[in-house]
Formats: structure tokens, sequence, C-alpha cells
């Protein structure tokens, strides 16, 4: 059974079998926290991978999946190892808490529930949780246009690609490049470089209309676009929507000067099979571009063989 409290900024699973331990739990978090609810470990496991949640609140005591079973099975889950999990127990032994912290458990918490005491351990793996995302987010994230960095979008793209293998599906790659970037700097100066690109990143973000399609910053004034289960005819509408986007974008300076620009677009589009690498999907996207631009640029090309 899953139970859902009103949408809050952190989520936390209870697990337990007792109700009565759900009930003090729930009464404890519920006006801080989203809380879902699990009685039995392998609901719980299930629940965490559809869920996410921030923190698990794990009992050690339950039929058929204990705590510590349950917890190594979340550790074996790339999905779900990484969240953190206290344990909620009624036994005071030392060797059930040096098991516990040695499968993986941040902290514990003993059974009478004290409210200051469950409230405090929780606040403090929510403050750890917090920092950790923004310790993440500046790793992943281009500083200027507030968009994913290359090194997460390979990340992503190695994902996505074993993804299209496995459900034999279509995986479509855009590289974007601003035309005359260095001319545009030279003339107007690198701060507005700089808000030029921050300003078609929002054209790039506006073009994506569904969760799984992404772009990042490649470097430079270069981005580059994934779209998963997309095909041929859907990949050249979201290449013009991007265009066009750009091409009628006016971008002002300090001075009331407005400006503008266009970008070139190249695009690979493949249906991977196992063995075949990923790399030839990016260069096939990279000599499409170079079409795009010997062709005149403001303009997309679809990479084809012999390109």
């Amino acid at each position: 059974m899953i139970d859902a409290v009103e949408q809050k900024r952190f989520c936390i699973l209870v697990v337990d079998d007792e109700a009565s331990n759900i009930d003090v739990l729930s009464h404890i978090l519920k006006d801080k926290y989203k809380l879902f609810i699990a009685k039995s470990g392998e609901s719980a496991v299930k629940i965490a991978r559809d869920n996410l949640p921030d923190l698990i609140l794990l009992d050690i005591i339950m039929p058929s999946m204990d705590g510590f079973d349950t917890l190594a099975q979340l550790k074996k889950s790339e999905i779900t190892s990484n969240i953190p999990v206290i344990f909620v127990t009624g036994q005071d032994g030392k060797e059930h808490e040096t098991l516990g912290l040695n499968l993986g458990a941040v902290d514990y918490i003993t059974k009478p529930f004290h409210n200051v005491i469950v409230e405090a351990r929780v606040r403090t793996q929510m403050k750890l949780v917090e920092q950790m995302r923004i310790i993440e987010r500046m790793s992943i994230m281009d500083e200027l246009t507030d968009l994913p960095n290359r090194r997460y979008f390979n990340d992503q793209l190695i994902r996505e690609w074993g993804r299209s293998i496995r459900e034999t599906a279509s995986i479509t790659l855009f590289i974007i490049d601003v035309d005359n970037f260095k001319n545009y700097n030279d003339t107007y100066g690198h701060p507005q470089g700089d808000t030029l690109l921050q300003e078609i990143s929002m054209v790039f973000k506006n073009s994506l209309r569904r969760p799984g399609d992404f772009v990042a910053r490649w470097g430079g004034e270069e981005f580059i676009m994934l779209l998963p289960h997309t095909d041929i005819k859907g990949a050249l509408e979201v290449a013009e929507r991007v265009r066009s986007g750009v091409e009628e974008l006016t971008i002002p300076c300090a001075d009331g000067t407005l400006t503008n620009t266009t970008v070139s677009i190249g695009i690979s589009f493949e249906r991977p099979v196992i063995n075949m690498p990923v790399s030839g999907f990016v260069s096939r996207a990279d000599r499409a571009l170079y079409a795009a631009k010997d062709a005149g640029r403001n303009r997309t090309c679809l990479y084809k063989e012999g390109m």
C-alpha cells in the first residue's frame, strides 16, 4: 500500500509492518514531508524504485524480508543505492547497529519514538541531501547557460543509447552551432556574447516538448540535443522549431542596439544495435553540421551516407 500525504519538498518512505509504528511516525513527519508507506521489505524496494524518496526509515524486524535484506536489495540497484536509510528498531544491540552501518545505513532511531529525536535525525539527513544536490548540480551544470554540461550529457547519451539498443528504438542527435559567433563577439563584446548564449539557450529549452528530450552545452558556442524515440519526421520538426526560434530572436544590447543571430544544425538519426559504437553517432552529427555550414548556414542538415 502506498499512502502519500500532501506534496512537500522532501519525500520519506516509511517501512514498517506494524500499523501503530506507521501512525506514530506519520504523525511526527507528515506536516513537513511527503510520506510513502510500505508494510514489507518487498513493497519497500518497489516503492523506492518507482518514487525515489529522499530518505527511507526502515524497520529491522519484519516478516519474509527483514530490514537488513531490504537494505541489501536497495544497495544492489543503481537506482536506489544512494538513497539514505535510517534503521528503525526496538532492539538495543551493538551487533545490529554495526551490521546496519556496514550495510550502508546512515543512522538509527530506536523505539519507543521520541518526537524531538526523530525530527532532529531526519532533519540532519535532509540537510545532507540538500547539500549533495547542490554539489551535484554544480558539477553537471554549465554556469553561464544553466544547461547541463558536456560531462553530464555524455552520461545521458550512453544511457539512452543503451536503452535504444534494448528497446530496438530510434534515437536522434543534434549538434547546434551559433553562426559567426566570433564576429558577434568582436562586434558587440564578450559580455554581449554571453547574453546571446543565454538567450538562445532558452530557445533550445522551450523547443523541447517531451520529458525525455535533452539539451546541453557542448562547449563554446556549440550545443547538443538528444531526442530518444524520435523518427526523422519528428526530428526535423524539432530542428526547424529550434532554427526558426533563434532566427526570430532579438537580443538587445546595453545601449539599446538590437541584434540577432542564426544557428546551423547537424542531425544524426540511428536505430542502434548491439556493438554499434556511440562515437560514430556523434561524429555523423558533426559531419552533418559542417555540411549545413558549407551550404550557407542558418539551416539543418541530416547526415547521409558518404557525407
